[in-house]
């Protein structure tokens, strides 16, 4: 129940953001979005719309300064914000051919863990997911992703 309820808040996410970008009109002067973070639960629905569904409005507001991704393989990657919102931004659009699964594993007032897990017909990412409260806002402070 608590994941369909976060699937129906990112959607919505998704569709107000839409609205907002097509109310602009063509020729009209690009702004950044600004995304409201004000919860840890909006911050990771944030987080799975970026990164599944393409969404790319507030993808340089979601990550901290600080952030960074690995991705555990048999060749271990890292990347830094810089490399993955550059990333995520070619993807605008591009909605992933999966199931998502989010699991909180752990919650205070000050930072959240989170598990996400994509199932695709071959094979399962699962992306442990570190929040932190920066602010007034939440922002996503490290990655490590896995695959089997």
């Amino acid at each position: 129940m608590k994941t369909l309820v976060k699937t129906f808040a990112a959607a919505a996410l998704i569709a107000v953001s839409t609205f907002a970008m097509a109310a602009e009109g063509p020729g009209a002067k690009a702004t950044k979005a600004n995304v409201n973070l004000s919860t840890a639960d909006l911050a990771l629905d944030h987080y799975v719309a970026v990164t599944t569904e393409g969404e790319s409005a507030g993808v340089e507001q979601l990550f901290a300064a600080d952030f960074n991704q690995k991705i555990q393989a048999s060749n271990a990657q890292s990347n830094s914000r810089s490399e993955v919102v550059k990333s995520l931004k070619k993807q605008k659009g591009e909605k992933l051919n999966c199931t998502v699964r989010t699991d909180i594993i752990e919650e205070s007032a000050e930072y959240m863990v989170a598990k996400v897990t994509l199932k695709f017909e071959n094979f399962t990412k699962t992306d442990l997911v570190t929040l932190e409260r920066v602010g007034n806002d939440w922002k996503v402070s490290k990655s490590i992703n896995s695959y089997k």
